[in-house]
């Protein structure tokens, strides 16, 4: 049975830390290969919503966060990421109506890699802007709302 579970930092357990961390290192920074900043500070603010998905091991097997920019500024959806042996079996659209159900009516945006924007229009996000490259890799800027 796969749960999705939601959370700010503080309401992380040092178990769960960890097996988010080793999921978005395992995906951007190995099999992406970008090397980037990943603890960039954003986890730790209290405006952060952390959301993940556990496989019927009880294993993290995808996550991504919500972040609060502040009074009037679009909540930013990011670090969306599976793990290989768990894609395709849903876990991302369970993730991603669990941001867009904790977003509601407000807008949001993300920064979508360009091969996975039909992923993103399908739970009401758009195209907002030319693609551009980022740690190498196409993306494109979306909206919703």
């Amino acid at each position: 049975m796969t749960s999705i579970e939601t959370g700010t930092f503080t309401a992380l357990d040092t178990a769960t830390l960890y097996a988010i961390l080793r999921l978005r290192i395992d995906v951007f920074v190995v099999e992406q290969e970008c090397a980037y900043p990943d603890l960039d500070g954003r986890d730790t603010e209290p405006g952060t919503l952390h959301v993940w998905a556990r496989d019927a091991s009880g294993e993290v097997a995808a996550y991504l966060r919500v972040l609060d920019d502040g009074p009037g500024a679009p909540r930013r959806i990011g670090r969306v990421c599976t793990a290989k042996q768990a894609r395709g079996t849903g876990l991302g659209d369970l993730l991603m109506r669990a941001a867009v159900d904790a977003v509601g009516d407000a807008p949001s945006l993300l920064h979508a890699q360009t091969y996975a924007a039909g992923f993103y229009e399908r739970f009401g996000y758009t195209v907002s802007g030319p693609e551009f490259m980022d740690d190498g890799i196409p993306h494109v800027p979306m909206t919703r709302g």
